[in-house]
């Protein structure tokens, strides 16, 4: 008998145990050490007790864990992972954990649920639409090989390891999309010492900026704004991102499909698509 709980007892190593055998068979391979595991949750706002787990005989089998934030002026709540282990499939666990994480949320007065999904993963995406999740955004995801890339930098770039709220203000003026929750200015700032902030400055003034994963390689923006675009300052930011990362492999995740610019950019660049996602979201 499967018995569904929240998750605010629950080890964060017990989860992680469960975590790699619920991703082990998923179609991007995942590769998530403890470490990085917790950065992920922090960064992404992962709170446990508004997380669900199904247990078999006190076993984890499955989890929806849920981030909780005032997200576009509403309480939202982000499913930062979900899953079942293999051998507990087709067996509706996933349908009820969700609907126990809405009744959760309710309580808690969240007023939607979002989330992503790979758009290759048909089954999910039938499973999220029938549990009331509409779609709001496509997602297209790039990576590129450091080794293959040898454009070099046209512009000065400036580095900082922190940003402070102002000059977000004036970064956002560079935007062409509002970035997805995990790359979203709250995301960056739960885990600031992680990135590193490569900045493009024509007469004291920032005409276009990037943010990498210094171990990871991600970079989770890179805007130029729209005045000062096909000049080389984008491919400036790019390069210094790259120098500053330890990664072989560089990744873009989440790009709005209708910001052709960013989009025709990263191709020009060498960057591959190599799968799209969903953006969905539920009112409750």
């Amino acid at each position: 008998m499967v018995s569904y709980n929240t998750l605010e007892d629950i080890s964060i190593e017990e989860l992680h145990k469960t975590f790699l055998e619920v991703f082990s068979d998923y179609q991007v391979k995942i590769e998530m050490p403890l470490s990085k595991f917790q950065e992920m949750l922090q960064q992404r706002g992962c709170i446990q007790k508004a997380s669900i787990g199904a247990f078999q005989n006190q076993k984890l089998v499955g989890f929806v864990l849920n981030g909780i934030r005032d997200w576009n002026g509403k309480i939202t709540s982000y499913d930062v992972g979900t899953g079942v282990i293999a051998t507990y499939r087709k067996q509706g666990i996933t349908s009820n954990m969700f609907e126990h994480s809405k009744q959760l949320l309710q309580k808690m007065k969240v007023e939607q649920y979002l989330l992503e999904v790979l758009q290759t993963n048909t089954s999910a995406v039938q499973l999220y639409k029938k549990q009331g999740f509409h779609i709001l955004r496509d997602f297209e995801c790039f990576c590129l090989d450091k080794n293959k890339y040898n454009m070099k930098a046209i512009y000065p770039v400036e580095n900082s390891n922190t940003m402070n709220q102002n000059v977000w203000i004036k970064l956002k003026e560079c935007w062409d999309f509002e970035p997805s929750w995990q790359n979203s200015i709250e995301s960056i700032n739960a885990a600031s010492d992680k990135f590193i902030y490569s900045l493009v400055y024509l007469n004291d003034t920032i005409v276009g900026y990037g943010v990498i994963d210094k171990k990871a390689g991600d970079i989770l923006h890179i805007a130029v704004n729209k005045n000062h675009r096909r000049k080389g300052i984008g491919s400036s930011i790019l390069t210094d991102l790259i120098k500053n990362s330890e990664s072989n492999r560089i990744s873009v995740l989440n790009v709005e499909s209708q910001s052709k610019s960013i989009v025709n950019f990263l191709f020009k660049v060498g960057f591959e698509n190599y799968v799209n996602q969903y953006e969905m979201v539920l009112k409750l």
